[in-house]
């Protein structure tokens, strides 16, 4: 059987299609994401305790023994965040290992935006911390840093 350059068009015609509806449904879980992101923070008794430490972790150098403490002493919160909250490492048995790709998305995305809460906040730096702390790989130490090039200029 002859391979037709027609033949090629229709196969490529279906896989551009099909490359497009996975990215399509990948953006719309993103989208989902984004609206509920954090809901939780709005209940208690995650209100109530992010509402007096929130100000505390802003005069905090993150993953300063002072920051370790207060996480230290927001566990309740804390817990009840990262069970109802995949996008947290905490969220799975084996951490890091158990997220999926949308969950890295939101972790990072969130990471940036709690850099920016930070009187002293930098992204490369938690993302240096959190290599060690959350053990995952150099390369997706670079991932990361490579990604967050994309929110250089935004919200600033």
């Amino acid at each position: 059987m002859t391979y037709k350059k027609e033949d090629c068009i229709k196969d490529t015609k279906e896989h551009i299609g099909q490359v497009r509806g996975f990215m399509l449904m990948f953006a719309q879980e993103l989208i989902q994401r984004a609206i509920v992101h954090d809901q939780s923070k709005l209940e208690s008794p995650e209100l109530e305790i992010f509402t007096e430490y929130t100000p505390k972790l802003k005069h905090s150098t993150y993953g300063s023994e002072e920051y370790k403490k207060f996480l230290n002493e927001m566990q309740v919160a804390l817990k009840h965040h990262y069970a109802n909250n995949s996008h947290h490492p905490e969220h799975y048995e084996n951490g890091i290992k158990g997220m999926d790709l949308v969950d890295i998305v939101e972790m990072i995305c969130d990471w940036k935006a709690a850099t920016m809460r930070h009187d002293d906040g930098d992204i490369k730096k938690s993302i240096k911390i959190n290599k060690d702390r959350f053990n995952y790989s150099n390369d997706l130490a670079h991932i990361f840093n490579n990604t967050v090039k994309l929110f250089e200029g935004s919200f600033q």
